[in-house]
């Protein structure tokens, strides 16, 4: 079935108004291309037109309609530009109206002494009160269809070359004066529309652009959104569906010699009710014929690379050879080292590989790997190369997948030739609920959502620059109890140069309250050359430093039980999961840990936010919820994995009982009628097939 009109798909040049000049603005500024695009651009307020205010009753920032007359204008001479100044008058008061440009036309069309509706926001500077390039029409001439006009989000350049609020009203209602249920025709099945009582996809875009009533605004945004997150949902879940019918996996029946020793005799101490419930589900999940593609979370310090060594052996036992990868040198580095211990004496053969093995171990290596006598190979991005060729490969985990790139990731189904490998990506950021819903409703979840018994809970301050004479005493209690310290600074790219002078000039300020040769500093950054970087690594892991100045090298891959304070510089300049992160590598040991927080003293409502939720919890869920919250949950489902997700409506965080209810709906109905093909679902199957056409998916990919 093909959409049943081309308006929507109409290009915007072609719209009454744009013309083709005006059309590569409204895409180089909105990314508007065709009709759709442009009603998919929901006004983000109303401006309540059925109220006149009066000059007297106005305040600073408020947007009001006034009636009155303009009693004179007079160009005024400003030191570095020219202004059109005006005044004002109903029968209340004056007011001042400024235009910066256009003054010339401005003087020609308006008529003084004549009565005008004017609209926009109002200044007060030094007690008189302003407007800067109001709206202005005759009142004679002024009429509304709708007592709520849409203000839509605009750039200057937008207003500055004919397409202000005005001019997108009129383009957008001459738009929506075409439209009819053929050309807008109900997407959504009719039992959901009748049993949530929705109104008709027509009404929404109608109302939500030109509403004559609150209750209007209300029912058109609840169609809109859940009509947008339940076609996410059909999406995700269509994909899922079709993954496990299609996709076979290898199955993995044997639970044998290498899983067993290592669980009876090597495992040192017991592991969680979580491990054990998450490591069931993998297990179970290898073993049904299906390829596996699930995420483990768990919080930093949880256990789950125990959980995935242990996934890998099952691999083995079957036959398989298993990978791993994580993002930087040092992590890999950590969990080949880990893993190479804890297997010693299972007759398992462990690999390294990165970007720095070259020559004739690299060569070795690669044609071991291929000849199938390597059994775990651990390294970075390398792996992903082609000429990294494994003679089985069961499983492939991957290490705090953020990290990764989706299309990096997805060279891992490449690895085998016919059977794509078992994937279980690991991240030590917990993700709410709400978002795995909706941005990993394709991947199964596994949540360890419990420490190792023993361990403490960090406890998190925040300091500024005023206590520092008490955080270096401090520091000095914790190293005479045989304690080490980790002092880490930011390093943003924009920032680079600035960032190493701050780590610079910070070191030398330690230097002098622990001199040599009393106490030992180690300092580690990204430009480092590795092996320099490593030596001081391993120097403070030996114990040999008592302090490591970092930048957020090491975020992840160092794990030191005997460090026991993170100070965290600048920490207003760190993102949320950052800190959580970086408050991870403490805590390790048995010792009670500390996480100081120093900032400057002004703070941005911002920054006191994630400061004030560092201090209040360890509960990396929380702390992930706060964080979508004030940044937004990121296009997870794409290949952009920061920012906004890629909704024109809906909110992940907000709109959670929506989201739901979507879910549910679109559970029911593929159970019904998984391939869309009942003729009462024609056009829900059309609209998602448009919406699949405009996304490339990559969320299948884990």
């Amino acid at each position: 079935m093909s959409r049943p009109d081309r308006i929507l798909s109409r290009k915007i040049e072609f719209v009454k108004g744009v013309g083709e000049s005006r059309a590569k603005l409204l895409f180089s500024e909105l990314g508007v291309r065709t009709v759709e695009d442009l009603l998919q651009i929901f006004p983000f307020r109303y401006d309540d037109r059925s109220v006149y205010h009066l000059i007297k009753d106005v305040q600073d920032g408020d947007y009001v309609q006034l009636k009155g007359e303009v009693l004179s204008l007079e160009k005024v001479k400003g030191k570095y530009k020219n202004r059109l100044r005006g005044t004002f008058k109903d029968g209340s008061g004056f007011l001042e109206l400024t235009w910066f440009q256009g003054a010339k036309w401005i003087v020609d069309q308006i008529k003084l002494n004549t009565e005008y509706v004017l609209y926009g926001k109002v200044k007060i500077y030094k007690g008189v009160k302003s407007i800067a390039h109001p709206e202005l029409e005759l009142a004679s001439d002024h009429q509304s269809k709708s007592s709520y006009l849409p203000v839509y989000a605009s750039t200057e350049k937008l207003n500055s070359r004919g397409l202000n609020m005005k001019a997108r009203r009129n383009i957008v209602l001459n738009i929506l004066q075409q439209l009819s249920e053929k050309v807008l025709p109900e997407t959504l099945p009719v039992d959901v529309v009748t049993q949530l009582k929705l109104c008709s996809r027509l009404q929404s875009y109608q109302w939500i652009h030109f509403p004559e009533t609150n209750d209007a605004i209300a029912s058109a945004t609840n169609r809109l959104k859940f009509e947008e997150l339940y076609f996410l949902q059909l999406k995700i879940l269509q994909q899922k569906r079709i993954r496990e019918s299609k996709l076979i996996g290898i199955n993995f029946d044997t639970i044998g010699r290498h899983f067993n020793k290592f669980y009876y005799e090597k495992l040192e101490f017991e592991l969680t009710d979580a491990q054990k419930r998450v490591i069931k589900e993998i297990r179970a999940d290898m073993g049904r014929g299906i390829q596996m593609n699930r995420l483990l979370q768990g919080d930093v310090g949880s256990g789950k690379t125990i959980v995935a060594l242990m996934s890998m052996l099952i691999a083995i036992d079957n036959g398989y050879q298993t990978c791993m990868l994580a993002p930087t040198e040092i992590l890999a580095q950590q969990h080949y080292q880990s893993i190479s211990e804890s297997v010693q004496g299972l007759g398992v053969q462990v690999a390294f590989l990165s970007g720095s093995v070259k020559g004739k171990t690299r060569k070795e290596l690669l044609h071991y790997l291929k000849d199938g006598h390597i059994d775990i190979l651990v390294g970075t991005h390398a792996i992903l190369e082609d000429p990294v060729r494994f003679d089985r490969l069961g499983l492939a985990v991957t290490d705090e997948q953020h990290r990764f790139g989706v299309v990096q990731r997805s060279k891992l189904w490449m690895k085998n030739k016919d059977i794509p490998p078992h994937i279980l990506v690991m991240t030590a950021t917990p993700i709410p609920r709400t978002l795995a819903m909706t941005a990993y409703g394709d991947l199964d979840v596994s949540v360890i959502d419990e420490l190792p018994p023993g361990r403490k809970p960090v406890k998190t301050v925040h300091r500024t620059d005023g206590h520092r004479s008490f955080v270096v005493k401090f520091m000095k209690e914790e190293i005479a109890k045989g304690r080490q310290v980790y002092v880490v600074y930011p390093l943003i790219e924009e920032s680079a140069k600035l960032d190493l002078q701050n780590l610079q000039v910070g070191y030398e300020l330690l230097l002098n309250d622990f001199p040599k040769p009393d106490y030992q500093i180690s300092v580690v950054h990204g430009r480092m050359k590795p092996q320099d970087k490593d030596h001081e690594m391993q120097r403070f892991v030996s114990g040999t430093t008592q302090i490591m100045v970092a930048t957020t090298v090491i975020e992840v891959g160092v794990n030191v039980p005997n460090a026991s304070i993170m100070i965290i510089e600048n920490a207003e300049r760190f993102g949320l999961s950052q800190l959580h992160q970086l408050r991870g590598r403490v805590g390790r040991g048995a010792d009670q840990s500390f996480c100081i927080l120093m900032t400057k003293t002004g703070l941005s409502e911002y920054a006191r936010k994630r400061i004030k939720t560092m201090c209040e919890t360890n509960d990396g869920f929380k702390i992930a919820e706060v964080d979508m919250k004030l940044r937004g949950p990121g296009d997870i489902e794409g290949t952009q994995q920061s920012g906004v997700m890629d909704l024109k409506i809906a909110n992940i965080t907000g709109d959670t009982r929506i989201m739901e209810a979507a879910r549910y709906f679109a559970l029911q109905l593929l159970d019904k009628d998984p391939e869309l093909s009942d003729s009462n679902h024609a056009n829900t199957a059309v609209h998602l097939n448009h919406i699949k056409a405009q996304h490339q998916n990559w969320g299948r990919i884990s």
